[in-house]
């Protein structure tokens, strides 16, 4: 996927999915931005091994639950690089535990980096991409959404928003030639799946058809699909990317 011109923000992006992300669009030929929260030296990593091959950069430090570092960040790319063409809303955190214990910190957490941040950066970028009439925008959802799982309530309901939200706002913004996609993974393999990867491992790859845990570039390697010129007619559409998993329910 040829994406020379383009330029991208993506949130969550210092590590696992985000950080593969950022990567494949920088690849591409995108110029790239990413938001991090806390993990400044690995952001720093990433812009200076992707300089090293001449892609061009940006790690910005910012809370995607916060509105006002949601505006600030995007005015922070359009002042550099005067568009933004792509958008990938991939930041998110679990917070795990059955709802008649479950703290409501642990529900707000989970609801506002994972669902609110897309609402802040949906309406952040929305005037620029209006007005140069030119948008991809990539939600990152969860095969949660669909399927229960267990001690989930607060992730499930932040990854069926998610979805929600999408279908929407590409009945808004179609005519404007934004289209809004969304993606749900399986069980990739990162940081956040690691105790349940230590846990059943085995037991998960019998449930998944291709027989793997799926890595960070499969859904990074979806993203680029959406972020595409040749998916300019496909719009609010959840692509599950998940090896087989949910074939046979979660």
């Amino acid at each position: 996927m040829n994406l020379e011109g383009r330029v991208a923000l993506v949130t969550g992006g210092s590590r696992g999915i985000g950080k593969s992300i950022v990567q494949h669009l920088a690849n591409a030929g995108a110029k790239v931005a990413f938001v991090y929260r806390s993990s400044k030296e690995s952001a720093d990593q990433i812009v200076d091994e992707l300089a090293k091959d001449g892609k061009e950069v940006l790690a910005i430090q910012g809370d995607v639950a916060s509105k006002e570092d949601a505006d600030r960040i995007v005015a922070e790319v359009v002042e550099k690089w005067e568009r933004i063409d792509i958008l990938v809303n991939n930041a998110g955190i679990i917070r795990d535990g059955l709802l008649a214990v479950m703290e409501r910190e642990d529900w707000d957490a989970v609801i506002n980096t994972n669902l609110s941040s897309v609402y802040n950066f949906c309406q952040a970028v929305m005037r620029q991409m209006m007005s140069q009439r030119y948008g991809r925008i990539i939600n990152m959802s969860s095969v949660a959404a669909e399927f229960g799982n267990q001690g989930q309530v607060n992730y499930a309901a932040s990854k069926g928003g998610i979805q929600g939200l999408t279908r929407t706002l590409a009945t808004e913004v179609g005519r404007r030639n934004i289209t809004v996609n969304a993606i749900a993974p399986g069980f990739i393999e990162t940081d956040m799946t690691e105790a349940v990867r230590n846990a059943a491992e085995g037991e998960i790859k019998k449930r998944i058809a291709v027989r793997r845990l799926g890595k960070p570039e499969d859904i990074a390697n979806a993203v680029l699909f959406l972020a595409s010129e040749e998916t300019s007619y496909v719009t609010g559409h959840v692509l599950t990317v998940d090896g087989g998993l949910t074939l046979g329910g979660f």
